[in-house]
């Protein structure tokens, strides 16, 4: 076997075992990975998944990565298809609501922040540094909606990136407990009344 060949069948072996410990944690959560039941999963011995992560916190940081680059992929990139201003915030929030649906099991980012917003670690550092990038996100596509004169020119884009977290994880939460429909219904009128009240004009 050439190296190249070793080097490819190694990548995607890795990325084998990555989906099936992504699936596990979008139901069992992060603290539900365990790497005997995933060699097995997989059909490989423990010391074959170590091969491929040196640790099961290593493992644990590869599926937090992994769930952000699929969050950024199916929420942010298409967004920015759309103009700058009000119509590309909305387009972030539809598929940031739409995800809640898209997440079998759950969302990996939502449940990471649950697990280890109170147990100092690796892990905990990595999700903070993921939440604080998308608020980033969201308080850029805030401001631009102010630059476009949608959005009152005194507008705390934090305060308002703030608030909108909280419409979508509403959402998230009652999805699950009460279907996607309703509480999609639900966010997008909150996330509209949320709008108008920093609005520039009425028809904004």
């Amino acid at each position: 076997m050439s190296m190249l060949t070793a080097t490819v069948k190694g990548a995607a072996t890795r990325d084998a075992i990555l989906e099936q410990a992504y699936g596990i944690a979008s139901s069992a959560g992060l603290e539900g990975l365990s790497i005997g039941p995933l060699a097995a999963a997989v059909g490989m011995s423990k010391s074959g998944v170590f091969a491929h992560f040196g640790s099961r916190e290593d493992l644990q940081l590869a599926v937090l990565d992994m769930a952000s680059q699929r969050f950024v992929e199916y929420v942010l990139l298409p967004a920015l298809q759309h103009p700058r201003g009000l119509p590309r915030l909305r387009a972030i929030v539809d598929a940031w609501f739409d995800w809640a649906r898209h997440t079998e099991g759950g969302c990996v980012l939502l449940g990471a922040v649950s697990e280890y917003d109170d147990r100092p670690g690796s892990l905990r550092d990595a999700v903070v540094d993921q939440q604080k990038r998308w608020h980033q996100v969201l308080g850029k596509a805030v401001q631009l909606a102010i630059d476009t004169g949608e959005l009152g020119a005194d507008t705390d884009t934090a305060q308002l990136a703030f608030e909108i977290y909280g419409v979508a994880l509403v959402v998230h939460h009652d999805s699950g407990l009460f279907g996607y429909d309703s509480a999609t219904e639900r966010g997008r009128r909150a996330y509209e009344r949320l709008i108008r009240s920093y609005a520039s004009s009425p028809t904004a």
